[in-house]
């Protein structure tokens, strides 16, 4: 895990601007230092780089000794660039940080003011707690728990189970007391201890409709913001894995590429994911299109021409295996500059079927099939572009229709309304086919005529029952799914096994919400931006637990650049059917590429959701072992026997939402492994004497109001 981390504190506490030597060093001359730091700048407001970062992506410009920026990540602008950003910052052009392409984390320093500009995904967030009379800050909130010995924050968890997508609930809390999180969008400024949390992005105003831009131009924007983030990647200094294991020789069945692949070291250069799904494929055939050679290190082959490294998870597993994605998979596959190597999982690469791994920063779902991924992705290159987070920021969230009817454009209704009835299974004149229409007019209708207050103290009041219902609304079909988007929030799928006591702690938290000041949003804009928020916290997770040493795992879709060009979409064109497949699809052909497999932009759930079944069944008994005594039952946000009754009931095919099980199941792995570790993050004579969380599980306050 990499990260940065900070701190802006009375002058007075500390040594003397560019005193490196009194670095961390207090009063009573006691130090403190992050283990494994790289020093960017010293005192009296220090930064340190952490972890096995890259010399390319640890930069620090400066025009003078007192304004300088370190920039921390993938980014693809140039010295200059990053000095003119330290002008735009000093005139308090936070927005100019964000604006390179890539991913990173961008710390400017003006004088005696810091700031700290978070992405607008959530993929690169930024955490802070009062520290030393001022506050620090880092790109990761363990190492602040331990810097001021944060215990558990019960009510946190119970609200990222109950409500995972509304940010209302979870607040800027994270499983930390007093470490906070920067909301996505936003910069942090320090000034001398003080601290400031600002938005740098322009915000959608519910009175006045934005003006609609012309889909061409919005389809052209995307593209040049996606061609230009892989070219990023592109044009980086290509890197090595570090030299791995010896390797044992020939081995029946295997190859080199196999032997090597075991052993847990990626190639050198640039690969991507090729899982016949349109987003993965778009950055595949877009890597391998553009100039240069993509798939080996500078000064090896032949120099231009190589090939790029695709790499297709097929699983063997019953049930769960999508001969068509593999079939499209491979036809992309047939382009001469892709080398194609297919990855096969059986049992042992089911989720659930490995949950050893380490503490990540937070939990998250990805940790029950961290091993499944880890196999795929050792097969992969040392930079590793995927899709995630496509579907995030190019599809239409459901609750995007009131959007279109506060617009008065309700004729834009009529295809997607109708195709949700399709895959319902219902026929062209049959009555099912005209009651959804209508069922989901009405919803979108409804929503867009509930005021934020109202929509949250709704949510708020429908919550304590979300564990009474005999089935989770809004997991069964599309139609399901689409009706329960359709509010200001709805509970996560782990809530129908949640306590009441944790439900209501969590509803008093929406209520406490409601009251307070909010930005102005439209309801379909706000929970497309939640639902993207949440799904990039869970791909940070997922980086972080399913980790290979010298690789880098690449999401364009997730940049600032990509984020912002894939906001400008018109809504009209965004709830259309099929609507980020034929975006892709044009952005392909803009770029000269249009020999396409058939069925391209098919999209199947099913199996995502087989194999997790066969998971879950397979490993049945160590899952409840698991809950026999659970650290979440300790903090009481389930009851020990009602989870056990719902894995059994999962593994006997009983209809239950899988996802919130895994949900469960990872943020009880989370607890064990946080509990179980030992260290601290920091060293020094003056460093914390305990961790984070060492007085185990608390249990959790009684609630109040």
């Amino acid at each position: 895990m990499r990260w940065l981390v900070g701190w802006s504190s009375i002058a007075a506490h500390f040594g003397t601007v560019g005193a490196v030597d009194a670095v961390g060093e207090f009063d009573d001359g006691g130090t403190i230092t992050p283990v494994g730091s790289q020093l960017l700048w010293g005192d009296p407001d220090p930064l340190w780089a952490v972890g096995d970062w890259r010399p390319d992506e640890v930069r620090v410009v400066s025009v003078d000794p007192f304004n300088r920026l370190a920039v921390l990540g993938c980014c693809g602008a140039t010295d200059d660039e990053l000095r003119l950003g330290i002008v735009a910052a000093r005139g308090g052009a936070l927005r100019h940080l964000t604006a390179w392409p890539g991913s990173y984390t961008a710390v400017a320093q003006i004088g005696r003011r810091i700031t700290i500009a978070g992405d607008l995904a959530g993929a690169r967030p930024v955490f802070h707690t009062p520290w030393a009379g001022g506050t620090a800050y880092a790109t990761a909130a363990l190492p602040l728990a331990d810097l001021i010995e944060a215990q558990l924050d019960v009510g946190h968890l119970a609200a990222l189970l109950a409500c995972p997508e509304t940010p209302e609930a979870l607040r800027d809390s994270t499983p930390y007391e007093a470490v906070k999180r920067i909301p996505p969008g936003h910069a942090l400024i320090l000034r001398e201890g003080s601290r400031e949390i600002t938005g740098y992005e322009p915000v959608a105003s519910l009175a006045v409709a934005a003006p609609q831009r012309d889909p061409e131009h919005a389809v052209r924007d995307v593209k040049d913001a996606l061609v230009e983030a892989v070219r990023t990647r592109l044009t980086a200094p290509r890197h090595a894995p570090e030299m791995p294991l010896p390797d044992p020789g020939p081995v029946p069945g295997m190859g080199p590429a196999d032997r090597r692949a075991a052993r847990g070291a990626p190639l050198p250069g640039i690969g991507a994911d090729l899982s016949g799904g349109s987003a993965s494929a778009t950055l595949a055939l877009l890597a391998a299109g553009l100039p240069g050679a993509p798939g080996t290190v500078l000064g090896h082959g032949t120099g231009a021409g190589e090939r790029l490294l695709a790499v297709t998870f097929n699983d063997l597993t019953t049930g769960s295996r999508d001969d068509a994605e593999l079939e499209r998979a491979g036809l992309i596959a047939e382009n001469p500059r892709l080398h194609h190597v297919v990855v096969a999982g059986g049992a042992e690469a089911l989720p659930y079927a490995d949950l050893d791994g380490p503490l990540t920063d937070e939990p998250g779902p990805a940790l029950v099939a961290a091993a499944r991924h880890k196999r795929r992705l050792a097969a992969g290159s040392a930079d590793h572009l995927t899709g995630a987070g496509a579907r995030q920021v190019l599809d239409a969230h459901p609750a995007r229709l009131a959007d279109l009817l506060l617009d008065r454009r309700r004729r834009h209704l009529l295809h997607p309304v109708t195709e949700l009835a399709r895959s319902e299974g219902a026929s062209a004149f049959s009555l099912f086919s005209l009651f959804v229409p209508l069922t989901v007019y009405r919803a979108a209708r409804r929503l867009a005529r509930t005021p934020y207050r109202t929509g949250m103290e709704d949510a708020a009041a429908r919550l304590p029952e979300a564990n009474r219902a005999a089935v989770a609304n809004g997991y069964g079909g599309p139609v399901d799914a689409s009706l329960a988007a359709l509010t200001w929030s709805r509970p996560g799928p782990a809530a129908r096994w949640l306590t009441g006591e944790a439900l209501a702690q969590v509803s008093q938290r929406l209520y406490a919400s409601a009251t307070r000041p909010t930005s102005v949003q439209r309801p379909g804009e706000a929970r497309a931006r939640a639902a993207l928020a949440r799904y990039a916290a869970d791909h940070r997770v997922f980086e972080q637990a399913a980790e290979i040493r010298s690789q880098r795992l690449h999401a364009p879709f997730l940049d600032n650049q990509v984020v912002r060009a894939c906001r400008e979409l018109p809504e009209a064109l965004r709830v259309q059917p099929d609507a980020r497949a034929e975006v892709l699809r044009t952005v392909l052909a803009d770029t000269g590429i249009h020999d396409l497999p058939p069925g391209w932009g098919a999209t199947s759930r099913a199996t995502y959701a087989a194999a997790n079944r066969a998971g879950l069944r397979s490993a049945v008994g160590e899952l409840v072992s698991l809950f026999d005594a659970p650290l979440l039952a300790d903090a009481g946000l389930v009851e020990a026997r009602v989870v056990r009754k719902a894995l059994r009931a999962a593994a006997d095919g009983e209809p239950v939402p899988l996802d919130g099980l895994a949900d469960l199941v990872s943020t009880e792995l989370w607890l064990r492994r946080l509990l179980s570790r030992r260290g601290t993050c920091w060293t020094g004579t003056a460093a914390p004497r305990r961790r984070a969380v060492a007085g185990g599980v608390i249990p959790r306050p009684k609630l109040s109001t």
